[in-house]
Order: C-alpha cells, then structure tokens, then sequence
C-alpha cells in the first residue's frame, strides 16, 4: 500500500456525510424490519403484558446491519468513497504492524532494511492518520519517535522511505 495525498477538508465532509447517512439508514431500516418480522411473526399483544418481541426487533437490527454491509461493501470503489475507504484500510494496515510492533523495533535496532522500511512507513501513516482525525494528542510522541527512526537511518546510511514498503515485509519479521 502506498500513502496517498488526502484533502483533509473533503475527507471530514465525506466521512461525516457517511456517518449521518449510515445512522439514519440504520434507524429506518432497523424500524422497517423489526415492524414487519413483528407484523409477520409477532405475538399478538395482551393488555398488561411484554409482547416478547424483542427478538423480532434485534432480528431487524441485524438485517439492517447486513443490509448496509453489503452497499458499502459494493460501494467501497465508488468515487466519493475513494478517501474513506483509503483511510479505512490504512488504519487496517496500522492495526497489523502495531500487533508486530515490538518485533519490528527490535530488528531495527540491529539495523534490518525491512523493519527500517516498515516503521518509516508506519510512523508516515499514522502522521497522516493523526491529522485528517484531528487527533494531535499524541502527535509530539510520534513526533519523537520519528526523529529515533531517522537517526537510525542516518546512522545505517541507506535509502529508507515509506514508498518502499510492502505488505509482504511484515511476513518477513518474525
């Protein structure tokens, strides 16, 4: 995966566009199922007692869920998802190298190209990440961890870029 260029104006306008979108849908959807399961399979109401379709009503829900699972998952290529769907699979990808996280720091501390490429990479998305989120709370620590990572490629004297990296790199950490 390569790190793209994001207008950070029009990712929050998309993304919230999409959240608001999504949880009306879901609020409309979740209602028309769970009244027509209830109305197909409901027990009929008794003065002074529950209905006990509560499982009709989370039935819905689920079938809601899916439902919008499915359009944005046929969705996911389309145009004005191109940014969302960019980020999304970045933090998918953050989530992976952070799980070998400890690993790959310790092979770049014995200086491996590989792990070099792999952190470079990781601290530019994670930059990337932090500032179309607004999330600058940690961006001093990774700020510094970024200035430990370039003395380490200074010292190693190679060429190391996030434009290097390749998801088949991680298999190569232990």
């Amino acid at each position: 995966m390569k790190l793209i260029s994001i207008d950070k104006q029009l990712y929050r306008k998309r993304t919230n566009r999409l959240l608001l979108g999504l949880v009306a849908s879901l609020s409309l959807l979740s209602l028309s199922f769970g009244a027509g399961l209830i109305a197909a399979f409901g027990a009929a109401p008794v003065a002074g007692e529950p209905t006990g379709n509560f499982h009709w009503n989370l039935l819905g829900v689920i079938l809601a869920l899916l439902l919008l699972s499915c359009v944005l998952h046929g969705q996911r290529k389309r145009p004005w998802l191109k940014e969302i769907y960019y980020v999304w699979q970045l933090k998918q990808l953050q989530n992976r190298i952070y799980r070998k996280l400890a690993k790959i720091k310790l092979a770049a501390a014995r200086q491996q190209p590989q792990a070099l490429i792999i952190l470079s990479f990781y601290y530019a998305s994670l930059k990337q990440v932090y500032l179309l989120d607004d999330n600058t709370l940690t961006l001093s620590t990774l700020e510094q961890d970024m200035a430990t990572l370039a003395e380490l490629i200074r010292q190693q004297d190679s060429e190391v870029s996030p434009a290097l990296f390749d998801v088949g790199m991680l298999k190569s950490i232990g």
